[in-house]
Protein backbone atom coordinates (compact mmCIF):
# COMPACT_ATOMS: atom_id res chain seq x y z
CA UNK A 1 0.00 0.00 0.00
CA UNK A 2 1.37 3.41 -0.99
CA UNK A 3 0.68 6.52 1.03
CA UNK A 4 0.77 9.95 -0.62
CA UNK A 5 2.68 11.78 2.13
CA UNK A 6 3.05 14.92 0.03
CA UNK A 7 -0.68 14.97 -0.74
CA UNK A 8 -1.43 14.80 2.98
CA UNK A 9 0.47 18.02 3.61
CA UNK A 10 0.36 20.08 0.40
CA UNK A 11 -2.66 21.83 -1.14
CA UNK A 12 -2.97 23.80 -4.36
CA UNK A 13 -4.83 27.07 -3.88
CA UNK A 14 -5.88 29.70 -6.38
CA UNK A 15 -4.21 33.06 -6.02
CA UNK A 16 -4.14 36.36 -7.83
CA UNK A 17 -1.22 35.21 -9.98
CA UNK A 18 -2.41 31.65 -10.47
CA UNK A 19 -2.41 28.46 -8.43
CA UNK A 20 0.21 28.03 -5.71
CA UNK A 21 1.27 25.05 -3.65
CA UNK A 22 0.86 25.72 0.07
CA UNK A 23 1.19 23.71 3.24
CA UNK A 24 -2.35 22.45 3.88
CA UNK A 25 -4.07 24.41 6.63
CA UNK A 26 -1.51 27.23 6.46
CA UNK A 27 -0.85 30.24 4.28
CA UNK A 28 2.80 29.26 3.95
CA UNK A 29 3.70 28.54 0.35
CA UNK A 30 6.01 25.77 -0.78
CA UNK A 31 8.13 28.45 -2.42
CA UNK A 32 8.57 30.15 0.98
CA UNK A 33 9.88 26.92 2.52
CA UNK A 34 12.15 26.39 -0.50
CA UNK A 35 13.60 29.90 -0.14
CA UNK A 36 14.20 29.46 3.59
CA UNK A 37 15.86 26.07 3.11
CA UNK A 38 17.66 26.38 -0.23
CA UNK A 39 18.53 30.07 -0.43
CA UNK A 40 18.70 31.20 3.20
CA UNK A 41 20.24 27.98 4.51
CA UNK A 42 17.70 27.35 7.26
CA UNK A 43 17.42 23.76 8.45
CA UNK A 44 14.06 22.03 8.82
CA UNK A 45 14.42 22.41 12.60
CA UNK A 46 15.07 26.16 12.25
CA UNK A 47 12.00 26.55 10.03
CA UNK A 48 9.83 24.76 12.62
CA UNK A 49 11.28 26.94 15.38
CA UNK A 50 10.57 30.11 13.35
CA UNK A 51 7.07 28.87 12.40
CA UNK A 52 5.97 26.67 15.32
CA UNK A 53 2.59 25.86 13.80
CA UNK A 54 4.45 23.79 11.19
CA UNK A 55 5.62 20.24 11.72
CA UNK A 56 8.82 18.75 10.35
CA UNK A 57 6.69 16.43 8.22
CA UNK A 58 5.03 19.48 6.61
CA UNK A 59 8.41 21.12 5.98
CA UNK A 60 9.82 17.97 4.39
CA UNK A 61 6.65 17.47 2.33
CA UNK A 62 7.00 21.06 1.06
CA UNK A 63 10.63 20.41 0.17
CA UNK A 64 9.76 17.14 -1.58
CA UNK A 65 7.07 18.95 -3.57
CA UNK A 66 9.58 21.69 -4.42
CA UNK A 67 12.17 19.19 -5.62
CA UNK A 68 9.54 17.39 -7.72
CA UNK A 69 8.35 20.72 -9.25
CA UNK A 70 11.59 22.70 -9.04
CA UNK A 71 11.40 24.45 -12.45
CA UNK A 72 7.83 25.61 -11.90
CA UNK A 73 8.48 26.90 -8.38
CA UNK A 74 11.75 28.59 -9.34
CA UNK A 75 9.81 30.35 -12.12
CA UNK A 76 7.21 31.50 -9.56
CA UNK A 77 9.99 32.79 -7.29
CA UNK A 78 11.58 34.68 -10.19
CA UNK A 79 8.22 36.11 -11.34
CA UNK A 80 7.56 37.37 -7.82
CA UNK A 81 11.05 38.89 -7.56
CA UNK A 82 10.51 40.72 -10.86
CA UNK A 83 7.09 41.95 -9.71
CA UNK A 84 8.55 43.32 -6.47
CA UNK A 85 11.39 45.06 -8.30
CA UNK A 86 8.95 46.66 -10.78
CA UNK A 87 6.70 47.77 -7.91
CA UNK A 88 9.63 49.33 -6.06
CA UNK A 89 10.64 51.24 -9.20
CA UNK A 90 7.06 52.49 -9.73
CA UNK A 91 6.38 53.30 -6.06
CA UNK A 92 9.72 54.21 -4.42
CA UNK A 93 8.03 56.45 -1.84
CA UNK A 94 6.04 53.51 -0.43
CA UNK A 95 9.13 51.47 0.44
CA UNK A 96 9.61 52.91 3.98
CA UNK A 97 5.95 52.22 4.85
CA UNK A 98 6.19 48.68 3.48
CA UNK A 99 9.37 48.04 5.47
CA UNK A 100 7.62 49.25 8.62
CA UNK A 101 4.64 46.95 7.96
CA UNK A 102 7.00 44.00 7.47
CA UNK A 103 8.88 44.89 10.66
CA UNK A 104 5.62 44.97 12.64
CA UNK A 105 4.44 41.67 11.13
CA UNK A 106 7.77 40.03 12.00
CA UNK A 107 7.55 41.35 15.56
CA UNK A 108 4.04 39.90 15.96
CA UNK A 109 5.13 36.53 14.53
CA UNK A 110 8.26 36.16 16.54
Amino acid sequence: MLIDAIGLHIAIVEGTSGPKAVIAGHRIRVQDVAIWYEKMGMSADEIVIAYPTLTKAEVFAALAYYWDHRDEIERQIEDEREYVEAFMEREPGRLPAIREQLRRAAARAG
